[in-house]
């Protein structure tokens, strides 16, 4: 672990946490409260787990936070673990005053809700009358802690509430049932002891105490802490907010930050940012992300540039999964071949587009495009290469864009060659390639049959939207009447070869099912579909495993010239 002058490690209850004055502060720019039931039946099944077992403790994680003083700490992780005690605390305070309403040990219990509210919330203001807290949530949930939960008020309208603000609302209700339906029920002096000897005394934090935000990161990385833990996206956020420390700075990029990540989506920001970092960096590992922005980005000015940076990228990022992305509304060429590369489930090649969108033409833009399709189709669909080691060549291709020494998609293709399988393995793979026809592969099948189905006819033929289906010339499920030319053990290996793959429409398919090869025949006859239409020629008598060879060498040399780059 990097060096960090950390000032305290020690193991520490809750009393001891947040007695003597503490105050803790969730920075502003820490992700909204998301814990969930899950997380809180977890905690309230500790809590009465260790009821009756006083000598026992119980681990809640590690707390990292930032001194400011001896009794002000910033929370750098543990906010959400933080927000439940206190709810739980409030709950207990709430259903200890319930009870004195109802006339159950009124003064007692009075006390008692007083007492714990002054050792675990806060002192009331002797001005204003209202409670105060040492316990300070983010900008979008510390206002309705402090009115509504503090005060030990209900919203008007829950349902109104923002997300994280109602999670908290539900959480304070959960714990508040827990406590109306516990054995414990009326006893006031059991109810305060769940908070003040069960929970305050037995549950133990390992708090971690750093000088600076950068040392709370470093440690951070190191932690498993229990409940929900930041994502990288989370992470990144928090360190980037702690380098910024005016106040309108803030504000900007708080509200750049949330376009942007609306733009990216929070789950795939640290793909985006993996990609956009590998135009200049030849490897990027998922786990060295932030270690790779930290050890970039280091001042106010520097967080400003890589969010310029990321912004001019978000949107082709986004719209390279979406070929109806509305990006594509003024190029429409680029939404077949984007439609391909989903097909693919190609990602590799994104730096690529990041630096051919930014230097090259909208027309090179959809040559480059249409090169990483031809390639990903013969490399990943048919081929079935290891896909490890295209990301370095799309590393090189996108930074020789970048910096002047590929300046055209012939250029680029250059770059490209070690991944580009030239035409006789393409020729050989395709002549030997099986493709299953349900599940997520069977648009991979429709799409072949239809991109070859257009280039034998001389028309385009959508694999989207054409209404031909898939027809096995040696049906999936074969009459008996078929083993005198197939041996059952071959039915499987030939029924998904693709010179037994055609297409035909979809009432003919309906009716020949698993007839007879010459029924079939007289439907391929009547068919609109070119390659269908040939198969009677190819084959006037039977349909035998030497016929689907053939017929799938014919297809596969028409694939080499129809899946080609231009420039080859």
């Amino acid at each position: 672990m990097a060096k960090a002058n950390i000032l305290n490690t020690r193991t520490i209850n809750y009393m001891e946490l947040i007695g003597n004055g503490k105050l803790y502060r969730v920075p502003p720019y820490q992700r909204d409260y998301s814990w969930s039931q899950e997380q809180w039946e977890d905690l309230w099944n500790d809590i009465v787990e260790l009821r009756p077992r006083s000598e026992d403790r119980h681990y809640l994680g590690a707390l990292v936070v930032e001194g400011r003083s001896d009794r002000e700490f910033l929370v750098i992780d543990g906010q959400q673990r933080l927000a439940t005690l206190s709810l739980f605390a409030l709950a207990v305070i709430d259903r200890l005053q319930a009870m004195a309403a109802q006339g159950i040990e009124a003064e007692a219990n009075r006390e008692r809700g007083r007492e714990l509210r002054n050792r675990f919330i806060g002192e009331k203001d002797p001005a204003s009358l209202t409670e105060s807290t040492r316990l300070y949530l983010n900008e979008t949930d510390n206002p309705f802690y402090q009115d509504y939960l503090v005060q030990l008020r209900q919203p008007l309208n829950p349902r109104g509430l923002p997300k994280s603000n109602r999670l908290l609302w539900e959480c304070f209700l959960y714990f508040r049932g827990c406590l109306e339906e516990d054995k414990l029920q009326d006893d006031g002096r059991g109810i305060a002891g769940l908070l003040s000897e069960t929970l305050a005394r037995q549950f133990l934090f390992i708090l971690i105490t750093v000088d600076d935000e950068l040392n709370a990161y470093t440690v951070f990385e190191t932690l498993n802490a229990r409940g929900l833990e930041l994502t990288t996206t989370d992470l990144l956020k928090n360190y980037l907010f702690s380098l910024v420390r005016v106040p309108a700075d803030l504000e900007a990029l708080q509200r750049r930050w949330q376009a942007l990540i609306e733009t990216v989506e929070q789950a795939r920001f640290p793909e985006f940012l993996r990609y956009h970092m590998l135009c200049e960096l030849p490897q990027v590992r998922s786990q060295r992300l932030f270690k790779l922005v930290r050890e970039r980005t280091k001042t106010t000015q520097d967080v400003f540039m890589l969010l310029d940076e990321l912004e001019t990228r978000a949107e082709l990022f986004a719209a390279a999964s979406d070929p109806n992305h509305s990006y594509w509304m003024e190029l429409p060429a680029a939404k077949a071949f984007i439609r391909e590369l989903n097909l693919f489930q190609v990602r590799q090649a994104m730096p690529l587009l990041f630096a051919a969108w930014e230097s090259f033409s909208s027309e090179d833009f959809v040559r480059i495009l249409k090169l990483v399709s031809v390639i990903s189709f013969r490399y990943i669909a048919i081929s079935r290469l290891n896909t490890n080691d295209l990301e370095p060549v799309y590393h090189h291709a996108a930074k020789a864009v970048i910096d002047g020494g590929a300046a055209s998609p012939a250029e680029v293709l250059e770059r490209l060659k070690p991944i580009y399988v030239d035409d006789e393995k393409t020729r050989q793979d395709f002549a030997l390639f099986s493709v299953p026809t349900r599940g997520p592969r069977k648009k991979l099948a429709k799409y072949i049959l239809a991109r070859l189905e257009g280039d034998a006819a001389d028309r385009y033929c959508d694999p989207d939207t054409d209404p031909g289906t898939i027809e096995h010339i040696l049906p999936e499920n074969p009459a008996e009447t078929w083993s005198e030319i197939f041996a059952s053990e071959q039915w499987d290996a030939s029924a998904y070869r693709l010179g037994n793959l055609t297409l035909l429409e979809a009432a003919a398919n309906r009716t020949v099912g698993n007839a007879a090869y010459a029924d079939k025949c007289a439907a391929y006859n009547k068919s609109s579909y070119v390659l269908t239409k040939r198969i009677p020629a190819i084959a006037p008598e039977q349909w035998t495993p030497e016929l689907i060879d053939e017929r799938q060498r014919q297809l596969a040399a028409r694939a080499v010239h129809l899946w080609r780059a231009d420039f080859a």
